[in-house]
């Protein structure tokens, strides 16, 4: 076979792989979607109770009684199915190739939550949803074609370890002392950093995982067992985070920011740390910026004017 032709085939080898991956995050994504709103009718009859109109972070009360919705705990299963099938898609395609598809879930709960609260999507509540769905599409299809998977080094991972546990720990400092003037879209942004990396550590434990399974690696080694650890831990708060947003935005608004900002910072950790885009061309790397901050952009305005946000 000549080196041309080798190379063809190897292309379409990748991309055969990767496209395993992307039906199998669009179901994942339909799961976070139903979950959410779920979740998001438990956490309201909740915080309904406490006493006080104003939306503040949920209680240790408020999260055990979490435990006694059905609705609550069936939205967690969802979401739990959603995870499941997220993290298999990883098996099969490279982060910023999954992590992108679960915009879907956006439109989907923006349908779901008009219908079942009775609220009209506004004219500017469905340009900033096209805003989020636009600049993600356009992401995901750029990073199919431009995306490698490489193998993670420990430097690289060490590097991602170090780097959220500074932004965990002021994530931590800021909900201790200005957790009183959160508003839904500061949450919303915590857990989408917090999963972005979540899903990074998640790739790193299924290649750890692969590789013991493969070729007979003797158990995980000590940084593999810090990630689990991190990956828990990042869950836990961003989950947290997740419940209280509910209490004070709507399951749109709070997937909107899950579902743009998690793969933003998963994607930038992929092509800054893991150089999963080392080989990509010039105008893709300023497509992935421009593309980027269109669905951020959308995230704000859709926080600004969403009807639900607005009450």
């Amino acid at each position: 076979m000549t080196p041309v032709l080798f190379e063809v085939a190897s292309t379409a080898l990748l991309s055969t792989r990767t496209y395993i991956g992307i039906p199998i995050a669009l179901v994942g994504a339909v799961f976070l979607a139903f979950g959410a709103q779920l979740q998001h009718r438990g956490v309201n009859k909740v915080d309904a109770q406490k006493e006080g109109g104003e939306a503040t972070a949920l209680r240790i009360g408020q999260l055990f009684a979490l435990l006694r919705r059905p609705s609550w705990l069936f939205g967690t299963l969802m979401l739990g199915l959603a995870v499941v099938l997220q993290l298999t898609a990883l098996y099969f395609a490279p982060i910023i190739v999954v992590q992108p598809l679960g915009a879907v879930a956006l439109v989907l709960t923006a349908i779901v939550n008009a219908r079942v609260s009775g609220v009209k999507l506004t004219l500017p509540t469905i340009r900033s949803i096209s805003f989020c769905i636009v600049g993600v599409a356009v992401f995901v299809t750029i990073a199919a074609f431009q995306a490698q998977e490489k193998e993670i080094t420990e430097r690289e991972l060490s590097t991602v370890l170090i780097l959220l546990l500074i932004i965990t720990a002021l994530f931590a400092l800021a909900f201790v002392f200005f957790r009183h003037r959160f508003k839904a879209i500061i949450y919303i942004v915590g857990a989408g950093v917090l999963y972005g990396f979540v899903a990074t550590l998640a790739k790193v434990v299924i290649g750890r995982i692969q590789t013991i399974i493969t070729y007979g690696a003797n158990g995980f080694e000590w940084l593999t067992i810090v990630c689990v650890i991190a990956l828990i831990a990042a869950t836990a708060l961003g989950g947290y985070f997740v419940q209280t947003a509910y209490a004070s935005g709507p399951p749109d608004l709070v997937i909107a920011g899950l579902t743009v900002i998690d793969p933003l910072v998963a994607v930038t950790i992929g092509i800054i740390v893991l150089r999963e885009a080392s080989n990509a061309e010039w105008w893709a790397i300023v497509a992935f910026i421009v593309a980027g901050a269109l669905a951020v952009y959308g995230v704000f305005q859709l926080a600004k004017y969403h009807p639900q946000s607005q009450r």
